[in-house]
């Protein structure tokens, strides 16, 4: 690999002067013989230096042979799912920087050097590698609406610094890696990435990126419609978790409407008449009525509680040495 200059490297240049930064690249994998060997291929060609490492997600195929054939580490996760695998590859991989890469073949390795470097240069904790492509096959069908749809929700919540959230090629600084909770276990765990660091206000970036179709043999894991309804459940548990008080403030107005839509005709009618005829649409407007409120006190009593929350993550997020800083 390259190695970035000595100006760009902040305190790792002080503290570790003339050695090169250790770099891991990471490969979660289920099922992809057809296409491991080219990506180990390109990521050797291009990052010469660093170490290569290939999770197994319970593969009944070859890709495990191929991989370590190919001279990678290969490590296997037993529970099924992406955010199992990139848990247990974070919590196991030692390294200064971090490349995290799908082995389907999709996306181009030349963009990897480009990322550290900007990674390197300005102190970032993640670039994520915005896809780029004229190819029609290389998104499924409803895969580019559903990504764009799934991206504005997260970037109108919690900042619009990210366009590609689904993306799965990010360069993570040792910092990101080591204080990333890493909740989530399926295809989701891009979600939680990207709301992580927003959420921190981590410094971040973008680089655009070559994507291509799979190649011949190899089929993708994402179910279009589950696994899309896992990533809006995912963000809405994320609101919830992060933002309580305005999640739990626009149900208190939604019940407040409510109940108010039930019981404005009761009370007009009450005002001409002094009579209340529907007495069980009474009560039941009033109970509305005060779940709404005892929903927007549960907002401000959470909201203090993630606040706590938040502190604390920073705070372990700020403990992790990063020896390139």
């Amino acid at each position: 690999m390259r190695r970035p200059s000595t100006a760009h490297l902040g305190e790792f240049a002080l503290g570790s002067a003339g050695v090169d930064p250790r770099i891991a690249v990471l490969i979660p994998c289920h099922n992809e013989e057809a296409a491991i060997g080219r990506v180990l291929e390109g990521f050797k060609r291009e990052l010469p230096d660093a170490d290569l490492y290939v999770y197994d997600n319970l593969s009944t195929d070859k890709t495990v042979a191929i991989a370590l054939a190919a001279g990678a580490y290969v490590g296997r996760e037993r529970l099924k799912g992406k955010g199992n695998v990139v848990r247990r590859m974070f919590s196991d991989i030692d390294a200064d920087a971090y490349v995290l890469v799908d082995g389907d073949d999709t996306y181009d390795p030349a963009s990897a050097q480009k990322m550290l470097d900007m990674l390197f240069a300005e102190g970032l904790d993640m670039v994520t590698g915005t896809r780029v492509t004229e190819i029609a096959t290389a998104y499924r069908k409803g895969h580019r609406m559903g990504n764009r749809v799934l991206t504005g929700i997260v970037a109108s919540i919690f900042g619009n610094r990210i366009t590609d959230m689904l993306s799965g090629y990010r360069v993570f600084s040792r910092r990101f890696v080591k204080s990333f909770p890493a909740l989530s276990s399926g295809f989701e765990t891009e979600t939680e990435l990207t709301i992580h660091a927003l959420e921190l206000k981590m410094p971040l970036g973008e680089v655009d990126t070559f994507y291509r179709d799979r190649g011949e043999g190899s089929t993708s894991k994402l179910s279009t419609y589950k696994d899309g309804v896992r990533i809006l459940v995912t963000i809405l548990t994320l609101v919830k978790e992060e933002r309580p008080l305005q999640f739990f403030s626009l149900i208190a107005l939604l019940l407040f409407l409510l109940g108010i839509g039930l019981g404005f005709p009761l009370l007009i009618e009450y005002r001409h008449t002094h009579l209340v005829p529907r007495l069980p649409t009474a009560v039941l407007s009033t109970a509305i009525v005060l779940i709404s409120f005892l929903s927007f006190v549960c907002g401000l009593v959470l909201d203090s509680v993630s606040r706590a929350r938040k502190e604390t993550k920073r705070i372990a997020y700020l403990s992790v040495g990063g020896s390139w800083r």
